[in-house]
C-alpha cells in the first residue's frame, strides 16, 4: 500500500540514497540534476523545507510498505489556486501503478488540502510513460513547449473544489 507524506527534515537520507540510486535511469528522461545537487544535499534539503514553509510548494515522498521510499510528487509554483506537478518514481518500482496512484492521491490532496482548482505538468515528448499517466491521471494536453532543448507538452487538470 502506497501513502504521500509530507516532506521532512527526517526524510533526508532515503530521498538522498532515491536520489543516487535513480540517477541514471531519471537522466534518460529529464534532465540531470548535475554533481552540486548531490555534494550540497543537506543544504538542498533544508531549502526546500523552507520553501514549503511559506506555502509556495507542497513537496511529498511515496513511501511503500515497510517505509521504502519509492518517489516523489511535488506541487511547486503554488499561486492563485494553481500548481504544477512533478513526480518521479524509483526504476524499480516503474510499471506497477505508483506513479498513477501517487499522482491521483495528489491531486485529491491539492484540492481537500491546498485549495487548488487547478494544476500543471509537463513532459517531454520522448516520454511516453509520463505522457499516459498524466492522461491516465486526467490531465489535457494544452500545448506544446520545449523543455531543455527537447520537444514537450504542457498538461492542464481542473481539480473538482
Amino acid at each position: 500500500m502506497l501513502r504521500l507524506e509530507r516532506l521532512r527534515a527526517d526524510h533526508a537520507r532515503a530521498l538522498l540514497e532515491f536520489e543516487r540510486e535513480n540517477r541514471a535511469y531519471f537522466a534518460r528522461t529529464v534532465s540531470d540534476r548535475g554533481d552540486a545537487y548531490f555534494t550540497d544535499f543537506a543544504a538542498r534539503h533544508r531549502a526546500l523545507l523552507d520553501e514549503q514553509d511559506t506555502g509556495a510548494c507542497h513537496f511529498h515522498v511515496v513511501m511503500a510498505d515497510q517505509d521504502d521510499l519509492v518517489g516523489r510528487v511535488n506541487l511547486v509554483d503554488v499561486a492563485h489556486g494553481s500548481a504544477e506537478l512533478g513526480y518521479r518514481i524509483a526504476e524499480r518500482a516503474s510499471g506497477r501503478g505508483v506513479a498513477s496512484e501517487a499522482v491521483t492521491r495528489l491531486c485529491r490532496l491539492a484540492a481537500a488540502d491546498y485549495a487548488l482548482v487547478e494544476l500543471r505538468a509537463r513532459t517531454t515528448l520522448d516520454n511516453p510513460a509520463s505522457m499516459m499517466i498524466l492522461a491516465r491521471t486526467g490531465f489535457e494536453a494544452v500545448a506544446d513547449t520545449t523543455i531543455g532543448s527537447r520537444p514537450g507538452v504542457w498538461y492542464r487538470r481542473q481539480l473538482a473544489p
